[in-house]
Formats: C-alpha cells, sequence, structure tokens
C-alpha cells in the first residue's frame, strides 16, 4: 500500500487507541505495524489481488500470522481500520505458513534421528591417494 494511505489507517488506529505505526516494507511499499502487548508486533499490508493480511513478529522471528481477509481487497479505509481494530492476537489462534516444514512433535524420551551431512567434503584430486 502506499504511503498516504497507510498514513490514514495509522491516524485512525491510533484516535481508537491501537497502538499503530507506519511500517516501511520496500522501496515503495509502506503497511501498519501494531504493537502488542504481550511483545511482539504484528505488520499489516494490503496488495491489490492479495488483500489484507499481517505477519506477527517477535524478537525478529515470525510467530504466526493472520491469513488473508476475505474481501478485503474492495474495503474502504474505515473497515479496514475495524479490522485491524478488532483482530486478536492470542498465541492459540495464529498459525504457521503453509509452507513452513512442522514435523510432528517427538514423545518424550525419544532420540532425535541421526543428522546426515549435507554432502561430504571432497579432497582435491592431488591430495587423493591413488
Amino acid at each position: 500500500m502506499d504511503e498516504e494511505r497507510a498514513g490514514r489507517l495509522v491516524s485512525s488506529l491510533r484516535a481508537r487507541g491501537v497502538p499503530a505505526h507506519l511500517a516501511h516494507l520496500g522501496v515503495y511499499q509502506c503497511g501498519v505495524r501494531v504493537v502488542l502487548f504481550d511483545g511482539g508486533e504484528a505488520v499489516w499490508d494490503i496488495d491489490g489481488e492479495l488483500g489484507l493480511r499481517a505477519e506477527v513478529v517477535e524478537d525478529g522471528v515470525l510467530v504466526g500470522f493472520v491469513p488473508h481477509v476475505r474481501g478485503s481487497e474492495d474495503f474502504d479505509e474505515e473497515r479496514l481500520v475495524e479490522v485491524i481494530a478488532a483482530t486478536r492476537y492470542d498465541k492459540e489462534g495464529l498459525r504457521l505458513p503453509p509452507d513452513t516444514d512442522n514435523p510432528a512433535p517427538r514423545p518424550p524420551g525419544q532420540a532425535l534421528p541421526p543428522r546426515r551431512p549435507r554432502h561430504t567434503p571432497r579432497w582435491p584430486r592431488w591430495l587423493r591417494r591413488r
């Protein structure tokens, strides 16, 4: 979203008591950063076809996200402010992105499987035994 629109959203959110700030996401792309009370922040972004969505970050680590809000491509600014202000950021409601590998939890006491090296180092030809 452009900087002017993000600035208007931040002003409207602050008027509602939401701790919102302008977030620079790219060269010409801005978003809305909402500071969470339990530590961390939610960075909201809206792109044309992708709609409104947010990433929740704690100490620089992605801990979850708020998925695409259906129909948000056509929302006006007041409706966007309502959605952002009404969102709950509890840990149970957050989900990892679908492309993240999330292995099943191990039962307690079970050892980790042995790690295979990614590749075995090769010696230069002149150091190899013949």
